[in-house]
């Protein structure tokens, strides 16, 4: 079997799908997409596809390792998302070939069913709530909530007030047995990190992810020290090295690698098999499309130290079949690869150019804020 063509197209909200095509008819699906960049990661899938076209699909990390080590320039989130789609791809092309979904090839499952958490969305605590309650008739045991707005270097005590007490209504309205995380987006500076920690411990967070920006380690791990509330970060880290050193200063406790970002289901098994030496959990970062949540459930399935997974869409309007979380978990895949089939009807009306722009935050004296 043969590789003979590699096609992407643009999928409305902002997502990047891939097909790879064979001369024996299996067409295998990825999701290489990174937000705000998807035409360049297109561009750097078909130079990729100048090596891959004329390939054996079947040897998976023969081929990420030519890609990724081959030549002079290695890493980063272009190369690293589009090399993490075509990766999702070639396991995707293997199950169909074997007629078996991709974990029972990774080992088999762990589990018996995988469990989701949900979004809360809105412009304030009514919204919020709102959505909560309906994520809790789905089932949901587990919930995550960004902060609001730009952050200064130092805030002031309102910002951190008008934080902490949104925090804690949603804890009080949810009670103690649902998880709630909240996800900092690296908009704050470790000592303001330090200081919004301190005043949210009492509300029991599931976990604070991306804390500060994720370029400084040892920045992250002063905030780990500083808390008892777990802390998360991975999803721009790249590669099992670009975890490396947060597992070494113990920067975290949740690794969250996204399988469109930080090279595939493989990679991404090899990095929580590196978590569980130092007793590590991975929640998969997934706010893309239902090619890159497949990819996750396979990975989910065959992870002794998976904790939750994250999730935008369940695939309706995109997939012939839709993921269904019934009492807060979607039940293991069944069917070969990465067990999915796109709707290309539904898809008719969803296609668009790529041009989707990240928003942009900004300080009132117009200066840029972290995102």
């Amino acid at each position: 079997m043969k590789i003979t063509k590699l096609e992407t197209c643009f999928i409305k909200p902002r997502w990047v799908f891939l097909k790879v095509y064979t001369d024996e008819g299996i067409v295998g699906l990825g999701e290489p997409g990174l937000e705000g960049r998807s035409q360049t990661v297109a561009a750097a899938v078909q130079e990729i596809g100048r090596y891959l076209i004329g390939q054996d699909p079947l040897r998976i990390e023969h081929h990420w390792q030519a890609i990724y080590r081959g030549q002079f320039y290695r890493g980063g989130p272009i190369l690293c998302s589009a090399l993490s789609g075509i990766e999702q791809a070639l396991w995707d092309i293997l199950g169909k070939w074997l007629g078996q979904p991709v974990y029972r090839l990774l080992g088999g499952a762990v589990r018996d069913k995988i469990r989701m958490y949900g979004w809360l969305n809105g412009e304030n605590y009514g919204d919020y709530l709102a959505s909560a309650m309906v994520s809790a008739q789905s089932g949901f045991t587990a919930f995550k909530i960004g902060l609001e707005g730009a952050y200064k270097l130092v805030d002031t005590p309102a910002k951190v007030e008008e934080a902490v007490r949104r925090f804690a209504e949603l804890r009080e309205a949810i009670g103690l047995n649902v998880d709630l995380g909240i996800d900092f987006h690296a908009r704050v500076s470790p000592a303001m990190a330090v200081r919004l920690a301190r005043a949210l411990e009492p509300y029991q967070p599931m976990f604070i992810e991306e804390p500060v920006p994720p370029e400084n380690i040892d920045a992250l791990a002063t905030v780990a020290r500083s808390t008892s509330i777990p802390i998360a970060t991975g999803e721009r880290l790249f590669t099992k090295w670009g975890f490396r050193e947060v597992l070494e200063k113990q920067a975290a406790t949740i690794l969250q690698p996204d399988l469109s970002h930080a090279g595939g289901i493989l990679e991404c098994k090899k990095i929580a098999a590196m978590a569980e030496c130092y007793y590590a959990a991975i929640a998969p970062h997934c706010p893309l499309g239902p090619i890159a949540l497949a990819a996750c459930l396979q990975l989910d399935a065959c992870i002794p130290n998976f904790l939750a997974q994250e999730h935008m869409t369940l695939g309706d309007g995109y997939l012939k079949e839709p993921f269904k979380v019934i009492d807060g978990y979607i039940a293991l895949p069944t069917k070969p690869g990465l067990g999915i089939e796109l709707d290309e009807e539904a898809l008719a009306d969803k296609y668009y150019d790529g041009s989707w722009e990240t928003p942009r935050l900004w300080h009132e004296d117009g200066s840029v804020a972290d995102w």
